[in-house]
């Protein structure tokens, strides 16, 4: 039996790359022009370019764990076993492009985007910072982004009646 590569794989790993190329260039200027706390209104009272380091999972869970360790690389375990994983089902999917397959790599990059910076730094930069009204949204950055961009494009994708679906 003869393996051929899926006709769309090269476009997912396009997409992946570039979302990996603009995580790393973003967080690579806010480290270079931002201290750590400091800020930079974009939008007054709405958005700011930060820069934190965040040591846990989403929202910051578990960044203050007594065994910040064991969190750390049980973190970047469970980031690389996500990223296999979600290869894994790009490569099933990726003979069209849909949303499926676009969110997959939208994911898959985001994962990679941030398990680099755990490796690289011990923790993840974020520098997005929303303010709506007196609600403070948790700062981000754009491999944050694409993981929350894939997976809405997965759930829509999961919602749309078959027929209707992109392909």
């Amino acid at each position: 039996m003869r393996f051929t590569a899926p006709r769309r794989l090269h476009w997912l790993l396009l997409i992946a790359a570039v979302v990996i190329f603009l995580d790393r260039l973003t967080k690579t200027w806010v480290m270079l022009r931002v201290p750590i706390g400091g800020a930079i209104p974009v939008v007054p009272h709405f958005l700011r370019i930060t820069h934190w380091l965040n040591d846990g999972a989403a929202f910051s869970l578990f960044a203050d764990s007594a065994h910040p360790h064991l969190v750390h690389w049980g973190l970047i375990g469970f980031s690389l076993l996500a990223a296999l994983v979600v290869l894994f089902v790009m490569l099933l999917t990726a003979n069209r492009l849909t949303l499926t397959s676009i969110g997959l790599a939208l994911v898959f990059a985001g994962a990679l985007g941030n398990v680099h910076d755990r490796i690289a730094y011990g923790s993840v930069v974020d520098f997005i910072e929303v303010h709506i009204f007196s609600y403070h949204w948790p700062d981000f950055n754009v491999a944050d982004s694409a993981i929350v961009t894939g997976a809405c494009l997965l759930l829509l994708d999961s919602l749309l009646p078959k027929k209707s679906r992109v392909q």
